[in-house]
């Protein structure tokens, strides 16, 4: 099966016949990062994405209670349409979920948030090929020393993705995924891991590992992980999310949200 709709997707994954990572499903169409969050911290993390726009631009946030993202995704359900979701209390995950209805209650505030794996059919369409697509892997993704702007009670690390992309093609990937800012946009790190304090691309905080060839130079992404890593340090009393690459796949084509 092709898993090129966004609904059948959704549909699948709703009635648990789908459980993998979505990068590479429906290519052409938005992917998004899900953080539901209670009614009265809601706003400081509105506040912490708006100062952190590289790792958590919005693409929506749903009226407390409301689980249908109208803007997105009519007829859709945050609750159930996502593969496989996590749920942190206090500063630690808890578990891990493929519906999330038992914990829904009318004081719930979604935000979906863009995710790069929206630009990477733009990059394949240029000649560029992504490993851990071809390899059915998920992507990389590591804890950086880069510190995100508080806001509220919000805090902590900057994650990122990370590509292994062939030297001669650096300047056009940079260019290609610069189009695409309400999806991270433009690289915040190429080359030397240790920069930014990663010190083993071997060991992923989260996601697959993948080989890095002598003709290729690691290319670092904001990551709509982050609030997961800032849910660690900054310990709401609760917040669920997608499980690190099991997005939520929206109808918006990725061109929409390409700013050339």
């Amino acid at each position: 099966m092709a898993y090129d709709n966004p609904k059948e997707v959704r549909e699948l994954i709703r009635r648990d016949k789908l459980m993998r990572p979505t990068c590479g499903l429906a290519p052409g169409y938005t992917q998004a990062n899900l953080v539901i969050l209670p009614k009265d911290i809601a706003f400081d993390f509105f506040l912490f994405c708006q100062r952190n726009p590289k790792p958590c631009p919005i693409l929506e946030v749903l009226e407390p209670g409301k689980y249908e993202p109208t803007l997105t995704a009519p007829g859709a359900d945050i609750r159930t349409d996502v593969a496989l979701y996590r749920v942190y209390r206090n500063g630690e995950l808890v578990a891990e979920e493929k519906d999330i209805t038992s914990y829904w209650n009318s004081e719930m505030v979604t935000f979906l948030l863009g995710c790069s794996f929206t630009f990477e059919t733009a990059l394949i369409r240029a000649g560029i090929q992504l490993r851990h697509i071809d390899q059915g892997k998920n992507v990389a993704m590591y804890v950086t020393n880069i510190q995100t702007t508080p806001a509220g009670m919000f805090f902590g690390p900057l994650v990122v993705s990370m590509r292994p992309i062939p030297v001669t093609k650096v300047v056009r990937a940079v260019q290609i995924t610069s189009r695409f800012p309400g999806v991270h946009g433009a690289p915040v790190h190429i080359g030397d891991p240790e920069r930014i304090g990663i010190t083993d691309l071997a060991k992923p905080d989260y996601g697959d590992p993948v080989e890095i060839k002598d003709d290729e130079v690691p290319v670092f992404w904001a990551c709509g992980v982050t609030p997961q890593a800032v849910a660690l340090k900054s310990k709401p009393p609760l917040m669920i999310t997608h499980s690190p690459g099991h997005m939520f796949i929206t109808d918006l084509l990725d061109e929409d949200l390409s700013v050339l």
